[in-house]
């Protein structure tokens, strides 16, 4: 007792900051602040995944949004009314094909909201089902906000275009946009649009839904490299890719003149990250936080090395769920009020038990219901994959229903040799086979054309006529017929697919007489070489014709026999 009366209760905070206030240099280390200013601990726990949600909406969100602003600019030119597949077109063979009406087989063959609206202008609900993507995509971006209503927009939207997109749509990363954003669907409260839905935490079956498709993405990749062609095996794939890949940038032109240990180690690395790191994801917390930094490593040094869509930015996406709160709060400033001190005072509130109403009201009876629902769907579609990724015929980039919920996937299982390239060119002259016929060129926005011209740098946009030129030029043009129905608009100076050009000769003269296909192979110049030295980033030698010129009046028939529109001279 003191003697001047009785004794008084120190407060613990006053005496921690006394004990502060009175420390100096030289009498042992600073007292350390167990909790922040909120009261909250000061660093966030393990196992709680509200912070991995927000950054994996908005990375979805992002792909979302290249995705419909790549089908804006392009779907009308490739798909329109007047587009070089029209999906009017398409969808009456499927109608035909069925009984020559609407019928639920149609629709489930092709499941489209198009089947709902108005042919005759297709054009505009082209425009409009991607314009409602761009907007909902872009405010889920900036506000970090959404609810399954809204995902199960995006995720409608994108699939009535990938579902008459034909051959324009025919990849890989198209499946995978939809398997990633209907999983997104089921990660967000039904209606709320609150970043941080108290009574709805990110569901544990759907961030295993995300960790089983990356495992597939990457386990699938690597197999069928090792089953497909054999320099994957002799490690020598390298030497070859990057000159050979279907868009090349800048970058890939110095890859490739890498010294042959450094390819053999790109292939070496390929192998361990498809093939073994896949399996940390079961192996405990730190071992699947590893493999989701390894991942997008992976991922960001293919971004930098080729323009492959946004193919690798959509699949660090699932990485992302390898990631809790704890790993990712970095991302996040603190400070009252900040989502990261709001995510703290959860985590606390969980750790004291007091969220009575989470577990037991009828809501979340249902929301567990749901997500019972989607794992055991997501477990009973992942049957055929299974099946395919332990098959010694493998295939991969395949979607086992229209809906494309669970997919196989895969990427350059082979490998060219040699890259080729189709060069479109024009003439004026009445005579296609006169000595003096002047031929000039057409120049696409992205692949290789002019000798001079430095390979582009899109990544995560994608230029769709590009990379199907790729594909045309080591097979003809009779696997390729649009490659005719281009020519058929150029020969008409079509506005709309020229605008799918970077160079148009006759931009300010009359149309061409004749347009023909010269095959051409490419190889890349050597750095500090003559022809590098000269301004070139490629060198090209001639093949053969790749197509025989072509007038108008030639390929009239040839539309009218394929229900593609007559081009009319501008």
């Amino acid at each position: 007792m003191h003697p001047d009366g009785p004794a008084m209760a120190v407060p613990v905070e006053q005496l921690r900051r006394r004990k502060a206030r009175d420390w100096s240099p030289g009498h042992g280390s600073p007292p350390r602040p167990e909790r922040d200013p909120a009261g909250c601990p000061a660093h966030l726990r393990a196992g709680t995944f509200w912070l991995t949600r927000i950054v994996l909406l908005r990375a979805l969100a992002f792909v979302y949004f290249v995705a419909f602003l790549v089908a804006f600019h392009q779907n009308k030119q490739l798909i329109g009314d007047r587009g070089l597949l029209p999906c009017k077109a398409y969808l009456k063979s499927v109608q035909q094909h069925f009984q020559g009406r609407v019928s639920w087989d149609a629709v489930s063959y092709a499941p489209t909201i198009l089947w709902l609206l108005d042919w005759s202008h297709m054009d505009s609900n082209l425009d409009a089902l991607a314009l409602l993507g761009l907007g909902i995509s872009f405010f889920i971006l900036v506000t970090g906000c959404a609810n399954m209503v809204l995902m199960a927009v995006l995720w409608v939207l994108y699939m009535s275009l990938v579902n008459v997109g034909q051959i324009w749509y025919s990849f890989g990363w198209e499946s995978q946009l939809l398997e990633t954003g209907f999983l997104g669907i089921f990660l967000c409260p039904l209606w709320t649009l609150s970043r941080l839905p108290r009574k709805t935490p990110p569901p544990q079956i759907v961030l295993w839904g995300f960790r089983w498709l990356i495992f597939r993405i990457m386990l699938g990749a690597g197999l069928i490299k090792i089953r497909g062609d054999r320099c994957w095996q002799d490690l020598t794939c390298m030497d070859f890719h990057y000159e050979t890949q279907p868009v090349p940038n800048p970058v890939a032109y110095f890859l490739h003149r890498s010294p042959w240990w450094v390819h053999r180690f790109e292939t070496l690395s390929n192998h361990f990250l498809e093939l073994v790191v896949p399996f940390f994801i079961f192996l405990g917390r730190r071992m699947c936080i590893l493999h989701g930094a390894l991942q997008i490593l992976f991922q960001v040094v293919l971004i930098i090395s080729g323009n492959l869509s946004f193919l690798n930015w959509l699949t660090i996406i699932p990485s992302v769920a390898c990631f809790d709160d704890a790993t990712l709060g970095f991302l996040f400033p603190s400070g009252p009020g900040s989502l990261k001190n709001q995510v703290l005072k959860m985590q606390k509130e969980k750790a004291q038990g007091a969220w009575p109403t989470l577990r037991y009201g009828p809501g979340c009876m249902v929301r567990q219901t749901v997500n019972l629902a989607l794992g055991v769907l997501v477990a009973w579609l992942s049957i055929p994959v299974v099946l395919n990724l332990l098959s010694p015929k493998q295939v991969m980039n395949t979607s086992f229903s229209p809906l494309r919920i669970v997919n196989t996937y895969g990427a350059f299982g082979s490998i060219t040799r040699e890259r080729t390239e189709v060069i479109l060119q024009g003439t004026a002259s009445p005579n296609a086979s006169a000595p003096d016929a002047v031929w000039e060129d057409y120049e696409f926005k992205c692949k290789p054309g002019d000798l001079r011209r430095r390979p582009c740098l899109i990544s995560p946009y994608h230029h769709r006529l590009d990379w199907l030129m790729w594909f045309a030029a080591f097979q003809t043009y009779e696997q390729h017929e649009w490659v005719i129905h281009l020519a058929g608009k150029l020969l008409a100076n079509d506005a709309k697919a020229l605008s799918l050009l970077a160079l148009n000769p006759f931009a300010d003269r009359a149309p061409p007489r004749w347009v023909r296909g010269e095959h051409y192979r490419y190889k890349f110049s050597r750095p500090g070489g003559p022809h590098a030295a000269d301004g070139k980033w490629w060198i090209r030698k001639r093949i053969g014709p790749y197509f025989p010129p072509l007038s108008l009046r030639d390929l009239k028939g040839y539309f009218r026999s394929r229900e593609w529109p007559y081009p009319e001279l501008e």
